[in-house]
């Protein structure tokens, strides 16, 4: 039976950013990956109508998705209303029950952005309640009973909301997957084409890259990484329950 991991960040580009290295690699090794963005990207602009930048924003990170291999979630909120609240944790517990990953990726808990740290107490709430048979989700779906390790990315700029350094459990090694990531970035063309323009040419790239190569060298001993920490097991599965660090960390 396959395995599956599902990463559920804030807007589109959060999961390439931050993530999809990993994901690639867990590809590799035989997991099924699931792609979910929560918000509809529709501040991600200086001039488009939020509709349309929605829409075009969501069929950029359906084009990163298909290059990944991995199934593609529909956002169910518009940016900067990613709260945590009942009517989107209904929500966000459905899908974990359908897709039963045992793996899940998020974002800090503690991130430079409320959107990003309310997307990590949803995914960590929602994989708690996988299996209370109480917990009613929208659409009702069944409870699941699967053990699922719950790991934080590294925040954007890898610092904290203070500004302190953060220093993740593990690294997993990207390096041979940094060109695939870039190119799953590449996919979000309406917020490249925006930085090109204001930051200047690739900047969106290059920072990409920037900060694969920082995790690697500080953390990695390896050309770029991806940096990780697992959340506590409680309620989740037994302590020794460590899926992602013992399919790439061999």
């Amino acid at each position: 039976m396959s395995r599956s991991v599902l990463a559920i960040a804030a807007h589109p580009d959060d999961i390439e950013f931050m993530m999809a290295g990993t994901m690639l690699r867990l590809k590799e090794n035989g997991w099924d990956l699931h792609y979910w963005n929560l918000g509809s990207g529709n501040q991600g602009t200086d001039r488009l109508p939020s509709d349309e930048i929605a829409r075009i924003r969501r069929e950029e990170a359906m084009t990163a998705c298909r290059l990944a291999g991995a199934v593609f979630h529909e956002p169910i909120v518009d940016d900067l209303e990613i709260f945590y609240a009942r009517e989107l944790l209904v929500k966000v517990a459905a899908v974990v029950r359908d897709v039963a990953p045992e793996i899940v990726l998020t974002h800090y808990p503690d991130d430079y952005m409320e959107d990003h740290t309310h997307t990590a107490r949803l995914a960590l709430t929602a994989a708690f309640a996988r299996g209370m048979v109480n917990y009613r989700t929208a659409p009702e779906r069944k409870p699941t009973s699967q053990p699922v390790a719950l790991y934080h990315c590294m925040p954007y700029g890898l610092r904290d909301p203070l500004r302190r350094e953060v220093t993740p459990d593990f690294c997993v090694d990207i390096s041979p997957v940094i060109d695939r990531k870039t190119e799953m970035l590449a996919c979000h063309r309406s917020q490249k084409e925006w930085l090109d323009v204001s930051q200047g040419l690739d900047s969106y790239l290059e920072t990409l890259r920037t900060m694969s190569a920082e995790v690697g060298r500080k953390h990695g001993n390896c050309a770029f990484a991806e940096g990780w920490i697992r959340h506590l097991h409680l309620g989740l599965a037994d302590e020794r329950f460590d899926p992602l660090r013992e399919s790439l960390l061999r």
